[in-house]
């Protein structure tokens, strides 16, 4: 069963927390590519939920709100959102490709739509979220025998109970805009708890060089979500590594299969910006890694 817009009216929003709001900008960047000339990425699912908050925060004072209710939100982002979204999804179907029937599970799900985007008739997939979250989420999406949404912290591990009870082999975990924000140490405990449980399996997440983190460089980065997103002071990045097969280090078992970064997309929209894909510097800033978190020796 495909997951429709409910009838009920979306609730106010204001009170969600800095972090929490990520999750809506990149919900806008989704709708207002998938709405753009030959999008990168078509999302029907987005575009109705962004329809029904807009009609909830209409005439807004919020600068943050104000900013996504008149699509102003930065073409780079609304590109950069596109093609994460789109590359996630690739990795999701070529795990189903290989384990038909697996569980996904969506860390930090956010407003994201990928279950909806990707549903191969056969997939169980979980969205995994703080409770407010979750509860809005509910507002637009209804859950399915195979599309569930679990209200909990990524860190309260009693969620896992739920997704090995549906798994019946390798699960893979996706944590897309989310790590960055969590403090390391409990980023690392996560991975370690994910390897125990689910060996075999394989997670996919966004990071950040550790060097971006703290320092000017760590202002620069604040600054920049701040003050061009007009995102909360909370937004801070927490979690960063030093290379992408740092957590190899972690753990025996734990393998390294690849790095990726959206400038090596090379996609026209990406514009100017193609041009750093061969330029360490930049385009090891932020990036996604992939791992088998397999069973230890």
């Amino acid at each position: 069963m495909t997951a429709t817009l409910t009838q009920n009216a979306a609730p106010d929003i204001r009170d969600f927390s800095d972090v929490n709001a990520t999750g809506l900008l990149t919900l806008y960047g989704r709708a207002m590519e998938s709405r753009s000339s030959e999008p990168i990425l078509v999302d029907e699912h987005a575009e109705r939920i962004v329809e029904a908050i807009d009609a909830q925060i209409a005439g807004t004072s919020d600068p943050f709100l104000s900013m996504l209710y008149n699509k102003k939100v930065d073409p780079q982002l609304v590109v950069h959102a596109a093609l994460r979204a789109q590359k996630y999804d690739q990795y999701a179907q070529e795990f189903l490709a290989r384990y038909p029937g697996c569980v996904i599970v969506n860390l930090g799900c956010g407003m994201d739509t990928r279950f909806q985007r990707i549903d191969d008739g056969g997939v169980i997939f979980f969205d995994l979220d703080l409770p407010e979250v979750i509860a809005f989420k509910h507002q637009f999406l209804e859950e399915s025998e195979r599309y569930r949404m679990i209200a909990a912290s990524v860190f309260e591990t009693g969620w896992m109970e739920q997704v090995a009870a549906a798994a019946n082999g390798p699960a893979l975990f996706i944590a897309e805009g989310l790590f960055m924000y969590l403090e390391p140490a409990k980023v690392k405990a996560l991975v370690l708890e994910l390897q125990e449980r689910f060996p075999g399996s394989e997670l996919v997440c966004e990071v950040t060089n550790k060097a971006w983190i703290s320092g000017m460089r760590g202002r620069m980065t604040a600054s920049k979500m701040q003050r061009q997103l007009k995102l909360g002071e909370g937004t801070q990045y927490q979690f960063g590594l030093d290379s992408a097969d740092e957590m190899e280090s972690w753990h025996d078992g734990i393998e390294f299969l690849e790095r990726w970064s959206y400038f090596e997309s090379n996609h026209p929209k990406l514009g100017f910006l193609r041009i750093f894909r061969n330029i360490e510097l930049i385009r090891g800033v932020q990036y996604t890694v992939r791992y088998r978190l397999n069973q230890a020796p």
